[in-house]
């Protein structure tokens, strides 16, 4: 029994300690301001996932939660369904609060990596993120229309870190339905 419980442990420390990892071809944004970054961010473009399936009009609002971490609240409009979906979590910084690595959680005590590796140092105008691995991909920007030029930088820094852009989804936001 007691190896058993070992085993598990083991096992569990595994697995949460993938999910706080990164592609290998990523780093993250040094000199990171988190009072620049918080606000309202619209994603322009992802690599799909069950969470965000048939979602437009997507956006990320991030403040300062009163432990220090930052609550997130994501939001998309369902075309299928005809409604809006919102999923609240929280993120905290895994190394320094200098460093765009956070981890983020949105169920319970499951977290998986925030990583920004690509951000406009001027304005905060528009990120890169990845996740844990090169299946989790995001371009997102404080308006819901970029240049094509970011989306070409985008995709050519992604390409070379290892990421499929072949399979990006580039959001729709319709201006009528932002519920703004």
């Amino acid at each position: 029994m007691k190896e058993l419980k070992i085993l598990l442990i083991t096992v569990m420390s595994f697995m949460l300690a993938a999910c706080f990892g990164m592609p290998e071809t990523v780093t993250p944004v040094k000199n990171f301001e988190v009072e620049r970054y918080l606000g309202k961010w619209y994603e322009i473009a992802r690599l799909d996932h069950s969470f965000e399936r048939g979602l437009n009009n997507v956006s990320a609002e991030y403040t300062i939660r009163d432990d220090g971490g930052i609550a997130v609240v994501n939001r998309g409009y369902s075309v299928e369904e005809r409604q809006w979906k919102t999923a609240e979590g929280k993120a905290y910084f895994v190394n320094d609060k200098d460093e765009a690595y956070l981890k983020v959680s949105f169920f319970g005590p499951f977290y998986s990596s925030y990583v920004v590796f690509e951000l406009e140092q001027h304005n905060y105008d528009y990120a890169f993120i990845s996740g844990p691995d090169t299946s989790y991909l995001w371009l997102l920007s404080r308006t819901p229309d970029v240049e094509q030029g970011v989306i070409d930088n985008f995709i050519t820094m992604s390409q070379e870190r290892g990421f499929d852009t072949s399979e990006l989804i580039f959001v729709n936001h319709d201006k009528s339905s932002h519920g703004d």
